[in-house]
């Protein structure tokens, strides 16, 4: 199976591909409609590709006695969990809504399924891929009917350890191929002690089948770019259109302005990862042919005589002659005509 496939219509991961973007609103939405609305048309406006929500069935996603439990954080939008919760989820109509200005506005849009309910909501709303959250990377019944729904998938791996990641790859692979898989730390904001980036050329190793990308929490875009250097195919950063709102994830998420430099960034590291080969190229062709070194007479050399080494020097010629890396080539050769002390050796005076 090639290391790329269609995560949405008409867009390819991995591989060559431009890197993956996708602008995580999560519940920073903070209920309203319209500013989710404002949302997706912002992380269109910034450059990137998805704009995605968190979709839950709160009965299936949470126990009675969870929902019922005191919530007194400053964050809570009701008194108890079950009302911070249900204030922050939007009803099947508000998300065919959601949908429908996003294509309008050019922006794919999906969520992370919280619970196989929302999976078959999801399923119904037609996203182009299933998104899954860490908190579900674990639960392989849930992964095994997501992945039989035949949709691509990204998931995200945090709080996993690699035995499970191993056993996420397993099942999931079993009923379908076109998945990837995010490096992640579930803590937000991350301190970057914690981001680990080098898992990433870990899950490289292990499944080289399958794409590798980046769910970020830290603050800022460095650690992000730095992801896209080593590889990864699919970056995910919450976004927020203010830090300051009430809200878990708003700290740790990217403002408009930041959004829109991470995507700049990152087409810019893309650009300029270019090709492995390494070789001359025409661009520095000036700079060769002012500063370049070639092979000189350290002294006069007369017709006939057998080059030695102890005979060269290397300096900027005038004309360009034998670049410095051939001059061992010359040792033992003869030289055609005489040659002036400083000056150039050229191909054409040698036997």
């Amino acid at each position: 199976m090639p290391l790329q496939f269609a995560l949405c219509p008409g867009r390819m991961i991995g591989g060559s591909h431009p890197c993956f973007i996708i602008a995580e609103i999560g519940q920073n939405h903070q209920g309203d409609i319209e500013i989710a609305k404002k949302m997706i048309k912002m992380a269109k406006d910034c450059g990137a590709d998805c704009a995605k929500f968190q979709k839950s069935e709160l009965e299936y996603k949470f126990s009675k006695r969870a929902l019922e439990r005191p919530y007194n954080s400053k964050h809570s939008w009701g008194k108890t969990y079950g009302d911070h919760k249900r204030h922050l989820e939007f009803s099947h109509d508000q998300y065919r809504e959601l949908k429908k200005y996003a294509d309008e506005v050019g922006i794919y849009l999906t969520a992370s399924g919280m619970d196989e309910m929302a999976v078959e909501f999801l399923h119904e709303l037609d996203v182009p891929f299933f998104k899954v959250a860490s908190c579900d990377a674990n639960n392989f019944p849930y992964l095994e009917k997501t992945a039989k729904k035949g949709r691509p998938m990204v998931i995200s791996t945090g709080m996993q350890s690699m035995e499970t990641i191993r056993r996420v790859y397993k099942t999931v692979k079993e009923h379908k191929q076109n998945f990837t898989l995010l490096q992640c730390t579930s803590a937000y904001p991350l301190d970057p002690k914690e981001v680990n980036l080098s898992v990433i050329k870990t899950f490289q190793e292990e499944f080289p089948d399958v794409p590798i990308g980046y769910s970020g929490h830290e603050q800022g875009i460095y650690i992000t770019v730095a992801a896209v250097g080593m590889g990864a195919k699919v970056v995910e950063r919450h976004v927020t259109l203010d830090k300051t709102w009430k809200g878990n994830d708003h700290e740790a998420s990217l403002e408009p302005s930041e959004l829109a430099e991470l995507v700049r960034a990152i087409r810019l590291v893309e650009t300029a990862m270019g090709s492995p080969v390494k070789q001359m190229l025409p661009c520095e062709k000036t700079c060769h042919d002012k500063l370049g070194k070639s092979v000189i007479a350290k002294v006069a050399i007369s017709k006939g005589t057998v080059l030695r080494l102890d005979m060269f020097a290397v300096k900027v010629g005038e004309p360009k002659g034998i670049p410095p890396e051939n001059m061992q080539n010359l040792v033992g050769k003869k030289i055609k005509v005489d040659v002036k002390e400083d000056d150039s050796i050229l191909a054409d005076m040698i036997e």
